[in-house]
């Protein structure tokens, strides 16, 4: 029996959906609720920036119905992208190193406890069965040769039981022999690859359409759009990630999900082309091409565990 798979975006409170895909005036309060109506899943994209406050969590944990999925991008210290001090919480600032640029050190001990701070800000989400897998965006910079994979092994295993979804930014990770590695890798240690749709130029931080599946709990896929000179030269989100799919490229990345979902009891799929209400409008056609109802929720307090 095909995986269960969930759509939705890499946001919920983009700009651009503001503008252009919510009911024009829609309070910010009621958008979240809207949302969850037309997708099954999003990725918590805020707390890439900061660690979110857990009442407010709490709140989104309550405006969503039972079922609903927040996969949640951990932050971009964790994911080894510079981070300023003031992007942490307060209680943790004080000590910190930082380097000539002012950009926080990364140290095991500050891994650890923002990854203990992350925990505990979605335990709401933990508690009513809507925590999906932690998105480990990782830079480019982490590159094989500069870095190993096994420097990650303590941040994995601190969120362990929940699945961290990997997105590696440097093709050299899935190129020839490595390739392997990287999967077994992965798959040791019950974290999915996370596939992706991007340009398909050969530049070393998009990555080349390659699947995996490394635990059989889920896949993961994120589509960022094929506009290669905005990818590699774009200031903005925007910028970087403007595409309006066809349906022919829709039905193109059909084909891998299905595929996904023959090796995976659960496929998330998530739309990061942000630019307007290209996303939101990308991500409801999509379910229309696959036309597969989402099917009952999970039984509340279930949970994507790795086994």
């Amino acid at each position: 029996m095909a995986g269960r798979i969930l759509v939705g975006t890499s946001s919920w409170a983009d700009p651009g959906f503001v503008e252009e895909w919510y009911p024009a005036g829609m309070p910010a309060r009621e958008r979240l609720p809207w949302y969850a109506e037309r997708f099954e899943a999003v990725e918590l994209n805020s707390s890439f920036y900061a660690v979110p406050d857990q009442g407010l969590v709490d709140r989104w944990a309550r405006a969503t119905p039972a079922g609903f999925v927040f996969d949640v991008k951990l932050h971009r210290l964790l994911s080894r992208h510079a981070a300023d001090v003031k992007s942490l919480p307060p209680d943790l600032r004080g000590e910190v190193e930082v380097n000539e640029r002012g950009r926080v050190r990364l140290t095991p001990e500050l891994e650890l406890a923002m990854a203990d701070r992350i925990l505990e800000a979605v335990a709401p989400l933990d508690a009513a069965g809507k925590l999906g897998a932690f998105l480990l965006q990782l830079t480019p910079a982490f590159a094989p040769g500069k870095h190993r994979l096994d420097e990650l092994d303590a941040l994995l295993e601190r969120f362990s039981p929940h699945v961290v979804a990997v997105e590696l930014r440097h093709r050299g990770w899935v190129e020839e022999k490595r390739a392997e590695e990287t999967f077994a890798y992965l798959s040791e240690r019950g974290a999915a690859f996370v596939a992706v749709d991007a340009p398909r130029e050969e530049h070393v931080p998009i990555m080349p359409p390659v699947d995996a599946v490394t635990t059989d709990a889920l896949a993961y896929v994120r589509m960022h759009g094929r506009d290669a000179h905005g990818y590699m030269h774009g200031r903005s989100v925007a910028e970087r990630f403007a595409w309006d799919y066809s349906d022919e490229e829709l039905q193109e990345i059909a084909g891998r999900v299905r595929a996904l979902a023959e090796e995976a009891r659960e496929v998330h799929a998530l739309f990061n082309n942000n630019r307007g209400a290209d996303a939101p409008t990308a991500a409801s056609r999509f379910r229309e091409l696959i036309g597969q109802d989402p099917g009952p929720p999970p039984d509340a307090g279930q949970q994507l565990q790795m086994q």
